[in-house]
Order: structure tokens, then sequence, then C-alpha cells
């Protein structure tokens, strides 16, 4: 079994859902399919939680309306029979008096995210209509019936691994299996959602958690690029990514993949690969435990970074000081991205400024602190151990005329990143092109 996750740009209309099941019924094996909202509708139900939470059910309603009259157009552009038709209108009908609702009660977090929960219910439901529409074999599972974080709000693996396998178990014969991203239940049983990596991350989980054959995120771009086709000329494909490739380039900004929602694959030994809806011929990107050495992958660059140098003649030798510093990070919650120390300094980066001048006025404590906004981290991503000689020095070559405000070297194996100011990132990133992958 496979599990073929479809993000909102993929159904994002009728034609886009009937492209969607052709690929899924392309062969008889059964496949597991996770299908994101439909492109747009997420925001719709913010908007609508917005009106709710300002006490606004009139501006609510006309928004309710104005989706729901959308959604009863593409019906008529999705089903051939009367009787699909009426079944999902029916199933529409009962959906948006639902949404309607929540107009009449206290309006909370908890009510919030029951409404975001809708833009994949309604997704799946259609779907599965159409496929048993097509005479598909197919059955829609709740993602609320398996998926479930802990207290800590991290998905709650074994959990999910005993009942998905359970309703898989107690459902066999189906061509097609259906369920949602993002949504889930917490620990205390409220509907939630999985915040880092939506979708992706539902995938992953449901592939780790049934060891599937191979994930599928289908998304509008042909796999990840070896830089940011958005920026830099002439950028291709990368074919192969190990898993801690692909979570560096992730981490450091490359969109197709949030950088925790790979986890749960790596560590089940399941190749994830990213394909391309809207040209499904095309061989994407594979990712697994594969490593291929000598060789440099991608490229990407992180924004709105904060650099924070803490200078202090106090500190030559001084046992303790860098605990000190770090405790300071940690109690504000938030996390750092490239260190570098010297005799009389550190400097760190953060991508998080909410608590910035609280940390700044505590590393005052221990000397003199520098803070430089708007800055960037461009990131190379492949094979820099220590026994590849060669590749850290063309990549600081590249960058001979960009002013590079950090270089961090040596926490992997996997990646060399420099800290360059923001103004300088789209020269940076097509030079690494230039220098790395188009000569």
């Amino acid at each position: 079994m496979k599990v073929m996750k479809f993000g909102g740009t993929s159904v994002g209309s009728a034609q886009r859902m009937k492209d969607v099941c052709r690929l899924i019924t392309q062969d008889s094996t059964p496949n597991m399919i996770v299908l994101s909202a439909m492109s747009g509708t997420t925001n719709t139900l913010v908007e609508i939680s917005d009106y709710l939470y300002k006490k606004n059910p009139e501006g609510a309603n006309n928004v309710i309306n104005q989706l729901e009259q959308k959604y009863r157009q593409h019906v008529d552009e999705l089903y051939a029979t009367e009787e699909y038709k009426q079944k999902t209108l029916d199933f529409l009908k009962d959906e948006f008096d639902y949404l309607r609702s929540f107009t009449k009660i206290l309006f909370t977090s908890f009510e919030e995210k029951v409404v975001l929960a809708q833009g994949e219910v309604i997704s799946t439901n259609m779907v599965t209509n159409y496929l048993k529409e097509c005479g598909v074999k197919t059955i829609l599972l709740s993602a609320l019936d398996f998926m479930r974080t802990d207290k800590n709000s991290e998905p709650d693996f074994n959990y999910i691994k005993e009942k998905i396998n359970e309703l898989l178990a107690a459902n066999p014969g189906y061509q097609i299996y259906i369920t949602q991203g993002f949504i889930c239940r917490n620990a205390y049983g409220e509907v939630d959602n999985l915040q880092r990596g939506g979708s992706d991350y539902t995938a992953c989980l449901i592939g780790a958690a049934i060891k599937s054959e191979e994930i599928q995120i289908w998304t509008d771009i042909d796999g990840m690029h070896n830089n940011d086709p958005r920026i830099v000329d002439k950028t291709k494909p990368v074919r192969q990514l190990h898993f801690e490739e692909a979570a560096e380039l992730a981490y450091f900004g490359a969109k197709i993949l949030h950088p925790t929602c790979i986890q749960p694959a790596k560590f089940a030994g399941v190749p994830v690969r990213l394909l391309n809806t809207m040209d499904p011929s095309a061989p994407g990107t594979i990712i697994n435990n594969e490593f291929q050495e000598g060789k440099i992958k991608a490229v990407a660059a992180k924004d709105n970074i904060i650099s924070i140098q803490v200078h202090s003649s106090r500190m030559l030798l001084a046992y303790g000081f860098l605990r000190k510093v770090f405790e300071i990070f940690e109690s504000y919650k938030t996390s750092i991205d490239m260190v570098s120390t010297s005799e009389v300094g550190v400097s760190v980066t953060i991508d998080n400024k909410s608590y910035l001048k609280d940390i700044v006025a505590d590393l005052m404590k221990y000397g003199t602190v520098t803070v430089k906004e708007n800055m960037c981290i461009i990131c190379v991503v492949g094979d820099l151990s220590r026994d590849n000689v060669g590749f850290e020095s063309q990549a600081a070559k590249a960058l001979k005329d960009i002013p590079v405000q950090m270089i961090s070297y040596g926490g992997s194996n996997h990646n060399i990143s420099f800290l360059i100011n923001e103004e300088d990132k789209k020269s940076a990133l097509q030079a690494l092109s230039d220098t790395l992958f188009n000569n």
C-alpha cells in the first residue's frame, strides 16, 4: 500500500479532483489517500472565525453563505448523476448548517479548531462520493478516529499505529482508503490539528504506522529543486536526497516540506517521494536513507534572521559562560540556528523576535550586546563530511563578493551555513548555483 497526499491546489477545483482520482486509481493495489482542504477554504474558515471572535454573526453568515455557494457550483461540475449530486448537496447543507450553529454560541479557540477542521471534512467527502460514483470501491476513514496528539501536542505514534491498523483490518478489500490531513484529536479528545507540516505530517505518520511501500507527497512543483526557482535562474529538481539532507533543506527555507514531517518516515525506513500533480510523469524527488558521497545537492535560504553578538573580555576562559547564555534563550523558549564562539564573545542567530528585548536585557548582564536584524542564512546541503575535501572552499569561493557575517561548519556532515544580509540573498543564491551546479 502507498500513502498518497494531495495538497489544496491539487484538489482546488472539480477538474483537479477528477485528475487526482485518475492518478490514485491507475493501479489495482490498495492506496491510502490523504487530502487537504480545497485551496482557499482554510483561509475562508479563518475569516469566519475572526468574525465569530468579534461577535459579528452577520459577517460570519455572509462568508459562510458565499463559501456554500462556491461548493454547490463544484458539485454541479464534479458529479454526473443526480444521485451523487443530491447526496453531496445534502451533506453540504448539513455541513454549512453546522458552521452556522457557531454563530449562536460563545466562540473560543476550541470552537475555532473545530471550524478549521471542516475544510478537510468537506474535501474528503466530495472525493469519496465521486470515486463511488465512478464505481471505485472506496471508504472514508475519519482522521479523528486514529490521529491523536499527546499532552505535549506531539503525535502519539503508538496510539496512531494501533488505531489505524485496527481500522484497516476491520475494513479489508477496498481499493481506495481516504482520510483527512492536518486534523486530529488532542490528548483530551478535543478536535485539534498537527500544526507543523499539516497534511504532509499526517501522510508520513500514517506511512510509518502501516509500514507502507512509499509515501507520496503530491504538490504543484516537480520535486525539490537545487535552489529557489522563484529567485534563481536554471534551477533543477534534485532526484534523490537523504532524509537528513531533506530535513536540512526544509529547515533552512525549502518550502515544499516542513522539517519535522518526514521524521516518522525516516525512523520507519519508508521512502518519501515528492511529485507534481500538474505533471504526473515527472520523476520528482525520492527521499530515503541512501547517502550519495561526493555530491552537493542543493542550496536553501532562511529569511528574517536576527544576529545577536555578546562581547565580553570577562568571559576569557570563564567557566559556565556559554551555559548562562544558552539558558537565557531556553528560558524564553527561543531556538538558536547558528552559533559561533571566540575567546571574547559568542554570536548566535534566531528567527523568532517575540522575546528579543527581554533576551537582550538579560544578555547585557554578561557583556556588550550587538543585534542585527534583516539577516539571512544560506545553507549548502550535500556531502560535507570531513573526508570530502573541497566543497566547503567552493561554497566560500562562490561568496567571495558577498559580505559574510558568520559561518557554521562541522556541526553536521550535511550542511555548511553562511549568515549574510538579506539584501545580498539573491546575489548569493545565484552565485552558489553558478559555481556549484551550472559549471
